[in-house]
């Protein structure tokens, strides 16, 4: 449906890298390099910088990569509408999650795991920045972020839940028997965050320049497990969604305590590409994100 030069073209694009992009297509260096300059050859135009190693791609290169994403995408599109009407819906579903959204997307797959038993599922903890630029490579199905991270052209998103954050901390600490802090007081914690990369951490950084805080974490990580188990030692306090807390629990020796002055919460949501027709595959999904959350919605 595309041929496999395109698509070995695609490969190199992805690994950078003759050997790897090769072996990613199942094929030889010499066979995937073969391709290249037979496609070169068709076109007329050169696609790859030359040079004894990968350097890079040519302006024109890099246009006929962009097309040729699309090509597969819609050749895969293609392949999941026959099928669906054949046996039901099956492939694989490739998801992008934020580190904080991972303990609460289970809800989503598993109701699409339920509706759509044939399809298998990757879950990849990446971060905003990664997880759009995957889309638009189309090396991503749909992305889970905060909705207001996703509002570029060419996106769209369907909000799926709000939800406030807490500051984690020792029940034996300074905050024992507290129902609410402050953003400002929590700002004078020892704190455990995400690393600056990270869309939840930059969001945290807002709301604390907001009220004049200017915080220097003592530990920082890209993994909500690592923060958990850090917290748990009792040294570090954090804050983190609420929803983690509700999936995962509170660790031993750790209480979670409202956040105000202000309140704050963020709304988190289902990213796709912005196209019509949508891949079956992305159709089904982004219908079980609007139903879950219509059922978020609804009071308990």
């Amino acid at each position: 449906m595309i041929s496999r030069k395109y698509l070995y073209l695609i490969a190199l694009a992805r690994e950078k890298h003759f050997g790897r992009a090769a072996a990613a297509c199942h094929v030889s260096p010499s066979t995937l390099s073969s391709a290249i300059r037979d496609l070169e050859t068709e076109l007329g135009v050169a696609v790859v910088e030359r040079g004894k190693q990968f350097a890079g791609l040519t302006a024109e290169g890099r246009s006929v990569v962009e097309y040729a994403q699309r090509m597969a995408a819609s050749a895969e599109g293609l392949k999941q509408e026959l099928s669906s009407l054949r046996d039901g819906l099956t492939g694989r579903l490739r998801l992008g999650v934020i580190p904080t959204a991972l303990t609460v997307v289970a809800a989503l797959t598993a109701s699409f795991a339920r509706r759509h038993a044939r399809v298998t599922a990757e879950v990849l903890s990446l971060t905003t920045d990664e997880i759009l630029a995957r889309l638009r490579r189309f090396e991503l199905d749909a992305g889970i972020v905060y909705v207001e991270s996703a509002q570029a052209a060419g996106l769209s998103i369907v909000p799926i839940w709000r939800e406030r954050h807490v500051l984690l901390t020792a029940a034996n600490g300074r905050f024992a028997g507290r129902e609410a802090v402050s953003w400002a007081e929590a700002a004078t914690a020892s704190l455990c965050l995400l690393t600056p990369d990270m869309q939840n951490r930059k969001t945290i950084d807002a709301v604390f320049a907001g009220v004049g805080a200017n915080v220097t974490p003592m530990l920082e990580t890209n993994s909500i497990i690592s923060i958990l188990a850090h917290v748990g030692s009792g040294h570090w306090s954090s804050i983190v969604p609420r929803s983690v807390l509700e999936q995962v629990g509170t660790p031993p020796g750790v209480i979670a305590i409202e956040l105000v002055e202000p309140a704050v919460d963020w709304a988190t949501g289902l990213v796709t590409l912005a196209r019509e027709p949508q891949a079956p595959m992305v159709a089904s999904l982004v219908a079980e994100a609007r139903e879950l959350a219509e059922a978020f919605e609804k009071p308990a």
